[in-house]
């Protein structure tokens, strides 16, 4: 008795200590019987038919099913993520690997979501000297300070007024400012020239961004302008050509006109050595006289 006991406890323990989770394990099918078994008598097995009771049909297979992801909250800027106290959905692989064990992340506990809460409600309603700002916040400063409006309007009485502003920004920039964040020094412009506006981030730093206000061109305005650019260009090529075809022409009439003086001094050279050499010959070498 104790013998085989034994031995039943020792078979139990040496088996592998299998670990418990709420996930369920990878490649785990769910079936279940296409013909239902029927009931049987009380104290007596279910009578399987042999064949029959062995066809199953699927109803899960979690290997293709989509994994539920992680929800945490920074507690600082992460990049590719977000910045402190946002609520995140990653991956659980990067959340118990990268997020968790770096000290980026916390679980969205009630606790948790409480210290944010009151974090983000004293950054909206503290005193100014006490904000801080955020992540996104400096990011939309630096671009800013990089950032040029060009504002077009037509020829005809056009104002530029804040509301105009306002959606050029998100238009060319795509930027959304409310009126209340930006500041326009001018009521109107009807004129074309070069302004600036000033637009504040959280309501804590201000960034001045240069505006500048030109003429709207529509297509055909735009075509012409390019086929004068182009017929002057043009013009301008002809001219430094036929330039520079008189001064070839010019320096090949030099050149004729050298080659003939010097062929002409050769001549005259060569007929006054001929007549020093008549001249010194001797006189017997004259012809007599009958």
């Amino acid at each position: 008795m104790w013998s085989s006991g034994r031995r039943v406890l020792q078979s139990v323990l040496s088996q592998p200590v299998r670990s418990f989770s709420l996930t369920p394990a990878q490649s785990t099918v769910v079936v279940e019987r296409w013909w239902q078994v029927p009931l049987s008598k009380v104290g007596s097995p279910p009578r399987l038919h042999p064949r029959k009771h062995r066809i199953y049909k699927l109803v899960s297979d979690t290997k293709h099913t989509p994994t539920e992801k992680m929800e945490l909250i920074l507690i600082q800027h992460v990049p590719k993520f977000g910045g402190r106290g946002d609520t995140v959905f990653v991956k659980k692989s990067i959340g118990r690997n990268k997020l968790l064990p770096q000290g980026l992340a916390v679980y969205p506990s009630p606790e948790n979501k409480a210290i944010f809460a009151e974090e983000l409600r004293l950054l909206r309603e503290g005193k100014i000297e006490e904000r801080i700002q955020t992540a996104t916040g400096l990011k939309t400063i630096n671009y800013l300070q990089n950032s040029k409006l060009v504002i077009q309007i037509p020829a005809c009485d056009f104002e530029v007024t804040k509301e105009v502003v306002c959606r050029h920004l998100y238009k060319r920039l795509k930027v959304v400012v409310p009126l209340d964040a930006l500041s326009f020094p001018f009521e109107a412009v009807k004129d074309f020239g070069d302004y600036w506006c000033e637009v504040t981030v959280n309501g804590i730093d201000t960034v001045r961004i240069p505006v500048s206000v030109v003429l709207h061109e529509n297509r055909h305005l735009k075509t012409k302008r390019l086929q004068e650019a182009v017929s002057d260009e043009d013009e301008a090529a002809l001219d430094t050509f036929s330039a520079t075809t008189v001064e070839a022409e010019a320096g090949r009439d030099a050149s004729i006109k050298a080659s003939e003086a010097e062929a002409s001094t050769s001549e005259g050279t060569s007929a006054n050595s001929q007549t020093s050499e008549d001249t010194t010959s001797s006189p017997s070498d004259l012809p007599k006289k009958d």
